[in-house]
């Protein structure tokens, strides 16, 4: 950087920064004070930018176009606006002028030693309980705009029912994708046989629509510096609060977790039974996205709902 440190003349001339244009048309500031390389995944660019005037932005950059940013964006706020567990704050979202997109928001500084201790698990179920009973929609099922499962399509378009919704928008979606990808007319054909007799295993509760995170495995959870629990990477949609343990099979939620939430959101009969129906839509979802290899746990357990439906 120059030794003026960034004078919005200098900086522009001698940088172009479309990315520091942005936060500065949000207000946040004339100069860059800092700049530093986060990584990130195999797609995204990410990086921490700091001004003189407000807190640290986290930017991430895409080659593609703006959507996906618009649904995580929207996502976030909606976690935001329940003022319940800690989420950043989405401030922008756009294609760049040289092409691809961007998000910027809230830069969150994280403690990796701590986000799996007890503590901070009890108090991520009892805030995610909070979100859950706080985030409503009078909608129904899904979301304003359709977002993605990792780098699949996720199709939120509202129902009423949902089981309607479940069937068609997660189940079937990624098993018609399956078929189509793999040509894998067995796991196709059962797991359609699945989605429709889904409806004994919802008899007897209530189901309302809670706002979702969606996506919430170890990757999308952490804590900053005061201990207190983050969640991120949202694919988020109102649907029926069980299914946020979906990816509880690479989350690593203990008993300290569910006992706090079910303190918030109370365990309704049959959850057990239905914990594997949601992990079964990550299940297909890996099998789109990396192979043979999540076929197997995916098929076992179509099978096993299929013996117990009969």
């Amino acid at each position: 950087m120059s030794s003026d440190k960034g004078k919005l003349a200098d900086y522009l001339a001698s940088y172009s920064d479309p990315i520091f244009l942005l936060i500065l048309s949000l207000g946040r500031g004339t100069q860059l004070a800092g700049y530093a390389r986060i990584g990130g995944g195999d797609n995204n660019l990410n990086s921490r930018r700091d001004n003189e005037i407000s807190a640290p932005c986290f930017i991430s950059i895409r080659s593609i176009g703006p959507s996906m940013f618009e649904g995580e964006a929207l996502g976030l706020n909606a976690m935001y606006e329940t003022n319940s567990i800690r989420v950043p704050r989405a401030y922008k979202v756009g294609a760049l002028p040289t092409g691809g997109s961007y998000i910027i928001m809230e830069f969150i500084e994280f403690d990796i030693l701590i986000h799996q201790s007890l503590c901070v698990q009890s108090v991520l179920g009892k805030k995610l309980g909070e979100m859950h009973k706080a985030g409503k929609s009078s909608k129904g099922f899904g979301f304003d705009v359709n977002n993605t499962i990792g780098s699949t399509p996720q199709i939120n378009n509202w129902k009423s029912d949902w089981i309607d919704f479940f069937a068609e928008h997660r189940l079937g979606y990624q098993l018609k994708l399956a078929k189509e990808q793999f040509g894998d007319s067995t796991i196709c054909e059962k797991g359609e046989r699945l989605t429709k007799n889904l409806g004994p295993l919802f008899e007897n509760i209530t189901i309302e629509p809670c706002l979702l995170h969606g996506d919430l495995w170890s990757g999308n959870v952490s804590a900053d510096k005061d201990g207190e629990p983050v969640i991120l990477d949202p694919a988020c949609y109102y649907g029926h609060n069980e299914a946020e343990f979906g990816m509880s099979w690479c989350a690593g939620f203990g008993g300290s977790f569910y006992n706090s939430y079910f303190e918030v959101m109370p365990k309704q009969p049959g959850f057990e039974i239905r914990k594997d129906l949601y992990m079964l839509y990550h299940y297909l979802n890996h099998y789109n996205l990396f192979g043979s290899s999540y076929r197997s746990s995916a098929m076992s357990i179509i099978d096993d709902y299929l013996r117990m439906l009969k």
